[in-house]
């Protein structure tokens, strides 16, 4: 049973790999534009393929990439089946990621109560 999982598991990074190569040298869609691959979940069968992706303009515009991503997917998935020696090409389900997205605004929370933690020290030793 570990070796089906960690068989899914490449088979998801080389389509990530494959995937982000496409989107960059193959398509064309403006609405693609600047995203990133995060994540590909293969499921055991390959039929479907859950493939994350976060965009560097944020969540803004989500809708018009998935549009994009959506009406490129017979092309991707056709590619797919070119490089990417499998019984069957899965079905390409494009989910927005936003855990980057999310890790940034915790890291800036974490970093503003640092400094405030830090201006309070300052403030309290001036007054002893």
């Amino acid at each position: 049973m570990a070796k089906d999982y960690s068989r899914a598991m490449r088979v998801g990074e080389q389509m990530r790999r494959e995937l982000a190569e496409l989107l960059r040298m193959e398509v064309k869609d403006p609405r693609i534009g600047f995203i990133s691959l995060t994540e590909v979940h293969v499921t055991p069968d390959f039929a479907h393929a859950k493939v994350y992706f976060t965009s560097m303009t944020g969540a803004e515009g989500v809708d018009e990439i998935l549009a994009g991503l959506r009406r490129a997917s017979g092309f991707l998935r056709r590619e797919l089946a070119r490089r990417i020696r499998i019984h069957s090409s899965p079905e390409l389900h494009f989910i927005y990621d936003a855990s980057v997205e999310r890790g940034a605004q915790l890291s800036a929370l974490i970093d503003k109560a640092v400094h405030e933690d830090e201006a309070r020290s300052k403030s309290s030793d001036e007054e002893d």
